[in-house]
């Protein structure tokens, strides 16, 4: 397994060390990720290798996982994640498992892509968090908040989009920001040092201050969940059970935000 690089003085990223505590811990004094690393048995390239080739995000649901010809390397594996997906639904997470052939690319013209290829944070209407696995294949990558810079304040980023607006800097503009998503993706500073959020680690991301992230792709296995954390019986009013893809159906162009709700800019830097 790739290990979780940010350094340890980053107060930002707060380790825990057990799936109880990734549900009990409470975002605050800064801390906007958490992160249980594991190290985790099996064979998870077999179970990729017997998926085979595809397109796109392809669900897997339990009784493929269960039915596929792998050994008992790959067998472990297939174990471990069904257990995570079970762990997650007993604690309303809404878990979602994917493999990922390729993300969707933002084709349309434009100086800002709203992919999850492009540093991003993702947005929600209630105090809320995101739960990343990566099992196989390139990790997501986080951004310190002092290392990302907001691409719609970049000038010459911010003139171009000025241009396709055709109105003035102001609150309608703003609007328009907000209404194609473009507020919420970020470019990494000139000493910006990405970090990778590690294979078989358990992570959670604070959507509206949480550190800016991108997803790769080359078919890596992904397990995605939400849920309220009022649901978890915390004090804090956290998420519903909502899927993995940050993206409505009405803004196609909206890769970071939540399906049906409105956003909020997250805070950065602070």
């Amino acid at each position: 397994m790739l290990p979780f690089t940010l350094p340890s003085d980053y107060a930002r990223v707060q380790r825990v060390h057990s799936f109880e505590e990734l549900l009990a811990t409470r975002f605050s004094g800064g801390v906007n990720a958490l992160c249980w690393e594991r190290t985790l048995a099996g064979d998870f390239a077999e179970v990729v290798a017997h998926l085979g080739s595809g397109e796109g995000i392809v669900t897997l649901d339990d009784a493929r996982l269960r039915t596929l010809p792998v050994g008992a390397a790959g067998r472990q594996a297939i174990e471990q994640m069904l257990e995570d997906q079970r762990l997650l639904r007993e604690h309303d997470r809404a878990p979602v498992l994917n493999c990922i052939h390729g993300y969707p690319r933002d084709e349309e013209p434009g100086p800002v892509k709203t992919d999850v290829f492009s540093f991003h944070a993702d947005s929600a209407p209630i105090e809320a968090d995101t739960w990343l696995c990566t099992y196989h294949g390139p990790a997501s990558e986080g951004l310190r908040n002092e290392e990302a810079l907001r691409r719609v304040d970049l000038p010459a980023t911010r003139a171009e989009l000025l241009q396709q607006y055709g109105g003035a800097d102001d609150e309608g503009f703003r609007e328009f920001l907000h209404e194609n998503c473009y507020d919420l993706h970020y470019a990494p500073a000139p000493h910006a040092r990405p970090f990778s959020f590690g294979l078989g680690n358990f992570s959670s991301v604070l959507p509206n201050d949480a550190v800016a992230f991108l997803r790769n792709s080359a078919s890596p296995i992904e397990a995605t969940s939400c849920a309220p954390r009022r649901s978890l019986g915390a004090a804090a009013a956290h998420r519903r059970g909502c899927g993995p893809a940050h993206r409505p159906a009405r803004r196609p162009r909206g890769s970071a935000r939540w399906p049906g709700s409105p956003a909020r800019r997250p805070s950065f830097p602070s």
